[in-house]
């Protein structure tokens, strides 16, 4: 074979070998083509198959209680017919514990001290509950002055249990409410016929006094039994600003209390 004929068919394989890996390059396009669409067409078909929503996303509102729905639960938390607990035994479990340190701590007294507890009155030694369910627990102060005058509200029994071993074991008791001094004569009398009887002192809101947070009012009241020379042992309470406050007590027990809360 001469070099013209032998150039000239190497030319020719060259063209075919060429030739063909363009068709084999054409057919992975074309594989790589149909892929992607059969993709997007799938893409495109679950999209058209998705119903629009029906609602909107629910807001971080949502996520707060309907007002009578917590009614209810507070009504079933003081029957003790719900899951969220029971009342009665909430108040009793922290009477216990106030009784148990009352115990120790008298038992173990410094010499020449003279130990004192603090009760708060409202939701604390008597109960509200009877007027709270009539107003729909909503505060109408006229209402609650009346009820307040007719001296009716039952005692807690478990703190009638702590002020009786409290007067057993010789601790002085104190009551300090954010009552008005106007109502002293009714609290008294309710204080007497729901068996509290030979406390130390009741103190109540002066004229003056009347501006004054819960807080600031009651821990200045303190800081005066401390100055007539009592160590405060023991303070109960159902809100947080019966308890804080310069002087604390020795120990303080807080009761549940989801019908109000007072600063």
């Amino acid at each position: 074979m001469d070099a013209m004929m032998f150039a000239r068919r190497s030319l020719a394989w060259m063209r075919v070998s060429m030739f063909q890996k363009g068709i084999i390059q054409l057919k992975k396009l074309g594989l790589f083509l149909a892929s992607t669409l059969g993709v997007a067409l799938a893409c495109s078909g679950a999209h058209a198959q998705q119903p629009a929503p029906r609602f909107a996303p629910p807001v971080s509102g949502e996520r707060i209680a309907n007002l009578d729905k917590l009614k209810d639960e507070l009504k079933q938390y003081h029957d003790c017919t719900c899951a969220c607990g029971c009342y009665a035994r909430d108040l009793n479990v922290q009477a216990d514990r106030a009784i148990a340190f009352l115990r120790h701590r008298a038992a173990h007294p410094q010499p020449q001290e003279k130990l004192a507890l603090v009760f708060d009155i409202d939701e604390t030694t008597l109960s509200n509950y009877q007027e709270m369910v009539k107003a729909d627990f909503a505060y109408n102060a006229k209402a609650f002055n009346a009820w307040v005058d007719s001296a009716a509200a039952p005692a807690v029994p478990g703190t009638l249990r702590i002020f009786r071993v409290a007067r057993r074991l010789g601790v002085s008791v104190f009551f300090l409410t954010g009552r008005p001094e106007s109502q002293r004569a009714a609290t008294e009398q309710n204080l007497r016929s729901q068996g509290f009887d030979g406390w130390q002192q009741l103190i109540l809101r002066a004229p003056a006094e009347a501006r004054a947070t819960a807080l600031a009012y009651k821990s200045a009241a303190r800081a005066a039994i401390a100055a007539q020379g009592y160590r405060i042992v023991l303070n109960v309470g159902d809100q947080w600003s019966d308890l804080r406050g310069k002087p604390e007590a020795e120990y303080s027990v807080k009761y549940p209390d989801p019908y109000y809360f007072i600063q």
